[in-house]
């Protein structure tokens, strides 16, 4: 035998590299071939619940590193709760209607119109169900644990039937309704759009300052004055009906020098509006205020027949252009209401595709709407109308799915009151615990300020609007036909809706005084596809016995305030009377390293399954626990490198802990807390406070915190302390003696709780690490429970000690490094060291009861007083003490300098208490002696 053989060198099988990229899809495969989320969910059944609903990811395409941050956490979510002894089903889903899927299909070059509803429907449902499979696929291999087999789908007979019914629910309270005014219209999509499916981008587009003769002024104005008006649409004015006015405001009457004209302007804007259309002299002819101008006639510049009505609205200001505003009630919402309180004719000489009808004139007829600019401001010049045009570079709302810009334009339409319990929708979020409390003021403003829901869509794949029509044009929207459409829906599917006729759809004999002949047609529009998702708490939250009807977490990116959020409240405060979660989280978005959107065009694009083939999932998923998703998170390869160098470091310090508890038993081999020496003690005691400080960071969804106090305890506490020196302690004490049994009960209680507590974040990893810990009986770590926290007592004292033991050795470690630099010693094990201890050290020293030499790493330590300190010790931030290289020979078996070596005659080579654990453990090499 050897003298190293009679060390307790640690050993596992545990492979140091991780091979991420393909072990962890064998992994993934033993969990679903053995069914492990499924044997959860059946340890868990009637416990108490916990529920996190599933916002539904659009179902087009491969996953980016959003969907990627977003399912992550939730994973961390649910595997946490499901082992903190919760009943935490997790049913994914995914949006699967609306225009993208279309355009998909063009694409793929489907002709819509050579096609019929059905059959374009179903290429969109079998193009859908393949993405569904794709993002599946690609879910899963994050490691996500889920419902996999059993998901949900707002293309499912199922959901399309509740969602028919949330829909009957809300047409039975009077919330829904058709009405004409303006709406968000895409002419890109031919259809109109709710506020959800908006995004704001700077465009530069072209303003006008005209003038519109005054014909009939009340006894107010003369008929040479012309009252100047300011647009920044000027294609609306084949629209206008109107000239709105503040009420509170004073205009002024002003006659240029070089003009025989009078022109109505806001008094505080006179001046500047001189300088604008280069009046160098002028006189003002009189002020009056706005209320006496209400309902003085203008001149439709273009129409002789059209007169324009003078109004009073509160939404005119004095930021910009003259105080008088151009008024077209079919292409503004403002315009619409003060259009309304006037009785104006709401005109729209724009069609679907957003170019001029005949309405607007045959100088216009068939122009699209942005190139009418330039024709229009041309005529209002020809006819010496043009005051000002320049161009203006301003916000304005895009169709988020084409990224071409909207009109508002005003089409009967069907609505979703908001309007009618908004009060009850605002009052629902006191009983919304909001993670972060900005999340309740963000909501509820959007919803104290948005108009009512358009729910109406000019497309094809949907879910249709559930309405029919009489004879004579009435709507037919009643509790019978709802139900018997929603019946149909789950039986067939929303197809059967344009399989059929209109009477094949309606309850057998069902007879109407609006339709004297029983002729009956159905609304051809379908639904918003947020009225899809947001119907998922009724879809699959109420619908699943086995799921609460209201959740207790939405978590999904903060863009979702005006979307998904938003309109599953307003469904569900509909239905229920109730939000359907009980606490809400948003994330920030992901962006490139250097804080930019990632786009094709900037080529910045990160994608999870590259990173994947590259670095393995568990990158992914560490990089995801370090952020702080509160806002907007960072990646690239560079950060992600980081990650990857992050996890080797916990994949080796755990790596270590299994090896150094190979021969530990913790079923009879673990020391008892009270038994420990007290430096035992301390450790236990600190991995036992780090228990619950993450069990509490995953508690308050804390990830970043958990991430860093993780990281920080792994590099600080473990490998530059306590593994620092554990080595001389596992490596050479006596196997079975208390001082080594000891110290492997804390590091196997370091190893069982880290495993567990890095579960939620690093399954793959965890579950490796499991099958090395045969004292744990559960077949899979996920099925474990997690770390409980022990009552050690107040072990305050005790920690706050060391811990000044640990500033003291920080400060023996620099003159130890002082010592290397001058050559005086290579390694802290060549040392000798003496401490020249005040009072306070001393007393600490002597209250840790060890021999904390061993902390130290040095041969040999010398406690002396300070006054004793000769005039060369070194002084380090108060601690007194000398260096020298140590004294005696080096032991071939722990590596240290003795005075001893030979005290036992048998073994010249050690020390004499390294002689009697030879003696005690190997009785061959007493018999026989070393091997040369």
């Amino acid at each position: 035998m050897k003298v190293k053989d009679t060390l307790n060198l640690g050993k596992t099988k545990f492979p140091m590299r991780g091979s991420l990229p393909t072990k962890e899809l064998e992994r993934e495969n033993v969990w679903f071939e053995n069914k492990v989320y499924e044997k959860r969910q059946a340890l868990n059944e009637g416990k108490p619940s916990f529920a996190l609903h599933d916002g539904p990811p659009y179902a087009n395409g491969n996953i980016h590193m959003g969907h990627a941050l977003n399912k992550i956490t939730k994973d961390f979510i649910v595997r946490y709760k499901s082992m903190s002894g919760f009943y935490s089903p997790y049913v994914p889903g995914w949006d699967t209607h609306g225009l993208p899927i279309e355009q998909q299909l063009t694409k793929a070059g489907h002709n819509r119109k050579e096609l019929s509803k059905v059959e374009w429907r179903k290429l969109a449902e079998q193009y859908a169900r393949e993405q569904v499979e794709t993002q599946k696929a690609d879910f899963k291999r994050l490691g996500v644990s889920a419902e996999w087999d059993n998901p949900y789908l707002t293309l499912n007979p199922e959901f399309e039937a509740a969602q028919i019914r949330t829909f009957g629910e809300m047409a039975k309270k009077g919330y829904i309704y058709k009405g004409k005014k303006p709406v968000y219209w895409s002419w890109s999509s031919e259809s109109a759009l709710a506020e959800a499916e908006i995004e704001y981008h700077d465009v530069t587009s072209p303003t006008a300052f005209y003038a519109e003769q005054v014909v009939d002024g009340q006894g107010v104005l003369d008929t040479d004055t012309y009252m100047v008006v300011w647009t920044t649409t000027p294609w609306t004015i084949p629209g206008s009906r109107g000239i709105t006015i503040g009420a509170k405001y004073e205009y002024s009457v002003v006659k240029p020098a070089n003009d025989n004209r009078k022109f109505v302007i806001a008094t505080d804007l006179v001046a500047k509006a001189a300088e604008n259309f280069g009046w160098a002299e002028y006189s003002l002819e009189k002020t009056v205020k706005g209320a006496e101008l209400e309902n003085v006639i203008a001149q439709h510049p273009f129409y002789e027949d059209i007169k324009l009505v003078t109004m009073l609205g509160d939404f005119v200001t004095l930021d910009a252009g003259t105080g008088l505003v151009h008024t077209a009630p079919g292409f503004g919402e403002d315009d619409f209401w003060v259009g309304q309180k006037y009785g104006l004719e709401v005109a729209v000489p724009v069609d679907d595709q957003g170019k001029m009808t005949a309405e607007a004139g045959a100088d216009f007829e068939g122009v699209f709407y942005e190139k009418a600019n330039a024709i229009l401001l041309q005529k209002l010049a020809d006819l010496n109308l043009l005051l000002k045009q320049e161009d203006i570079t301003h916000s304005y709302p895009f169709d988020w799915r084409t990224k071409k810009p909207v009109i508002f334009r005003a089409v009967p339409q069907w609505f979703a009151s908001v309007e009618a319990f908004r009060q009850q929708i605002l009052d629902s979020l006191d009983d919304v615990e909001f993670v972060q409390k900005w999340g309740k003021t963000r909501l509820y403003n959007m919803i104290r300020d948005r108009g009512d829901w358009v729910i109406s869509r000019q497309r094809v794949w949907g879910v249709p609007l559930p309405i029919f029509y009489a004879e004579d044009g009435e709507a037919i929207l009643t509790e019978e036909t709802v139900n018997h459409v929603a019946d149909l829906f789950a039986e067939f599917g929303s197809n059967v809706w344009f399989e059929r006729e209109a009477k094949d759809l309606l309850p057998e004999g069902f007879t109407s005084e609006h339709s004297p002949n029983g002729i009956f047609t159905k609304e051809e529009d379908i639904m918003d596809v947020w009225f899809d998702s947001g119907s998922s708490h009724q879809a699959v939250m109420a619908a699943r016995d086995y799921l609460p009807d209201q959740a207790d977490l939405y978590l999904e990116g903060s863009d979702q305030y005006r979307g998904w959020f938003n309109s599953s409240l307003i469904t569900s405060v509909a239905v229920t009377g109730k939000a359907p979660y009980k606490s809400l989280l948003s994330q920030g978005f992901v962006l490139d390293g250097k804080g930019l959107k990632m786009s094709k065009s900037l080529g910045n694009i990160i994608s999870p399954n590259d990173v994947i083939k590259q670095m393995g999932a568990e990158i992914i998923r560490l990089w995801v626990a370090s952020v702080d998703t509160d806002s907007d998170v960072r990646v690239s390869m560079e950060i992600l490198k980081q990650s990857s160098e992050t996890y080797r470091k916990i994949r080796n310090t755990m790596r270590f802990l299994l090896a150094n508890t190979d021969d530990f038993d913790a079923t009879k081999d673990a020391i008892a807390f009270a038994d420990m020496p007290q430096s035992d003690q301390y450790f236990y005691a600190l991995v036992n406070d780090l228990t619950a400080e993450l069990l509490n960071d995953y508690e308050t969804y804390n990830f970043v915190s958990l991430f860093k106090r993780l990281v920080n305890f792994i590099n600080v506490d473990l490998s530059a302390y306590y593994l620092d020196y554990a080595k001389d302690v596992v490596y050479v004490e006596a196997p079975d003696g208390l001082q080594r049994r000891s110290m492997q009960t804390v590091i196997y209680k370091t190893l069982v709780n880290l495993t567990k507590l890095l579960l939620p974040i690093l399954p793959h990893t965890s579950e490796e690490i499991w099958e090395y810990l045969p004292a744990e009986t559960e077949e899979f770590g996920y099925l474990s429970e997690m770390p409980v926290v022990e009552d050690l007592g107040d072990t305050t004292e005790l920690i706050n000690r060391w811990a000044a033991f640990r500033d003291l050795r920080d400060n023996v470690n620099k003159a130890l490094e002082e010592a290397r630099d001058e050559k005086l010693i290579g390694k802290p094990a060549e040392a000798a060291v003496t401490l020249y201890l005040n009072d306070d050290q001393k007393a600490l020293i002597d209250s840790l009861a060890v021999d904390v030499r061993v902390m130290l790493l040095v041969s040999q330590l010398h406690l002396a007083a300070s006054v004793d300190a000769p005039a060369d010790a070194k002084d380090i931030e108060g601690l007194k003490l000398v260096v020298a290289h140590a004294e005696g020979e080096v032991s071939a078996r722990d590596r240290l300098y003795h005075t001893d070596l030979g005290a036992d005659a048998a073994f010249p080579m050690l020390s004499k208490h390294e002689a009697d654990i030879v003696r005690q453990y190997y009785p061959e090499v007493v018999a026989e002696g070393f091997e040369e």
